[in-house]
């Protein structure tokens, strides 16, 4: 007499759907502290595995891939700490306040993110899925920041306006020269406008 093949119960399922969710969390969090020290082109996957405490197998039944997982570690930053929404400035009719409040609210995002986007930016160079994630993720966010706050700024201004919202630039002026970011952002906003 042959058995009949047992069925899981839906709690049995659901307990493991949570444990494969938490399993893909821990890895996805030890990526994203990774990226952010050693960079993403530095991390191997044996080093993810070791920090999430997880088997490498286990590792690649959640992420076959290098997209995959920084498409997961890019949106685990966005949900955290999404970039600014540009789309909130249209209401601020003169140009000039809609500006430092569009990079006030870049570099308070720059100075949290530091660590991470300067370890990013750096590999982005040179690691092909690196800069496939800054392009799809972070580019856009510039590209949309730089449309709202270039209206009312002088065409021949706004080249400036992209140095401005450059995280370079924010390093340059906040880390390596000590400026505070309000004495950056007037900086930029005076060389913006022409004061």
């Amino acid at each position: 007499m042959s058995k009949k093949p047992t069925r899981k119960r839906p709690y049995e399922q659901k307990l493991r759907a949570e444990q494969a969710a938490e399993t893909r969390q821990r890895i996805v969090e030890a990526a994203l502290h990774l990226h952010g020290t050693i960079g993403p082109a530095r991390t191997t996957v044996s080093m993810i595995a070791e920090r999430a405490g997880v088997q490498r197998h286990t590792y690649y039944a959640h992420f076959p891939d290098d997209r995959g997982l920084f498409c997961a570690c890019s949106g685990l930053l966005q949900e955290r700490d999404p970039m600014p929404d540009a789309e909130s400035w249209h209401g601020i009719a003169d140009p000039k306040t809609r500006l430092v409040k569009g990079l006030g609210a870049l570099y308070d995002w720059y100075g949290r993110n530091a660590e991470l986007v300067a370890a990013i930016l750096r590999d982005a160079e040179h690691h092909p899925v690196t800069a496939e994630t800054v392009a799809h993720r972070v580019t856009p966010h510039l590209d949309r920041m730089a449309a709202v706050l270039s209206d009312g700024i002088p065409t021949r201004q706004r080249h400036l306006l992209h140095l401005a919202l450059s995280f370079h630039t924010w390093r340059s002026l906040v880390q390596e020269s000590g400026l505070s970011p309000k004495t950056a952002i007037t900086t930029m906003t005076r060389a913006i406008f022409g004061e």
